[in-house]
């Protein structure tokens, strides 16, 4: 397993900041890692420095412009880790990908000239189940769902898992679900508390043993085009991301052996 779709319907619930953390940890070693960012809004763009006027090439000019995939991959400042960024022109991938055959494997047929050369590729999806989650639910080996524990962002997990499903239903073969994982945790409310409870028992080992707290380093680094591990490498942040990384890929060990 080496590809990682980070998803969920619902925005605001640390998916950007999720999607890019992870790359970059991913990326420590010998890694070479690609981040594609799949969002019109383009946060994992911004999130390493790239501004709103130097976004193209993008993964949009590779789905509706046919430029291939190898002319859109720029370097960030995290050694080994590349980056293709979003565009504005995703918003409209719906409607213009509608009548294209085969929509649904675009970004697979795109991404396979790429696997080869990195080690780990993630894919920051946009808080829809739109036709670009899909295409990186169809693309991915598995998936995750940040959410952070407040009860309608509890009820998106629920909406969201049914819809993959119904997606597996109708095309096949999709992404394994990793896990859940729980951001923007703040213990010091006992409502928070009960969610975490509530969600911990419905879901049990599906969720991760690790939970990402509400940091402002982590909601600082990217206005500096940074990574939490070079804006903040000492923040409680840091060793959270390193601590899900070390799950993650223990999970994906695990799903590779089953298969």
């Amino acid at each position: 397993m080496k590809t990682l779709a980070v998803v969920n319907s619902k925005g605001g619930v640390g998916k950007t900041t999720t999607a890019v953390n992870l790359s970059a940890r991913f990326a420590s070693g010998d890694a070479r890692v690609l981040i594609i960012d799949l969002d019109s809004q383009s946060s994992a763009s911004f999130s390493f420095g790239i501004g709103r006027q130097d976004l193209t090439p993008s993964i949009g000019n590779v789905f509706f412009d046919q430029v291939p995939i190898q002319e859109t991959v720029r370097r960030t400042s995290v050694n080994g880790l590349d980056l293709i960024t979003g565009s504005m022109e995703l918003a409209n991938a719906d409607v213009i990908m509608s009548n294209v055959k085969g929509r649904e494997n675009q970004l697979r047929y795109a991404v396979e000239s790429l696997l080869d050369e990195y080690t780990y590729i993630v894919f920051d999806c946009p808080p829809s189940l739109s036709i670009l989650t899909v295409n990186a639910l169809v693309t991915a080996d598995a998936f995750i769902v940040p959410v952070c524990p407040q009860y309608l962002a509890l009820e998106g997990v629920v909406t969201l898992l049914s819809a993959v499903e119904k997606t597996k239903e109708g095309i096949g073969k999709i992404a394994k679900f990793l896990g859940i994982l729980l951001t923007m945790v703040d213990r010091r409310s006992n409502a928070t508390e009960e969610l975490i409870h509530m969600i911990r028992n419905h879901y049990k080992n599906t969720v991760f043993n690790t939970e990402i707290g509400i940091s402002s380093a982590l909601a600082e680094a990217p206005g500096f085009g940074q990574s939490i591990y070079d804006y903040a490498p000492e923040s409680n942040g840091s060793k959270a991301y390193t601590d899900l990384t070390i799950e993650i890929l223990d999970r994906m060990l695990k799903k590779e052996e089953v298969n």
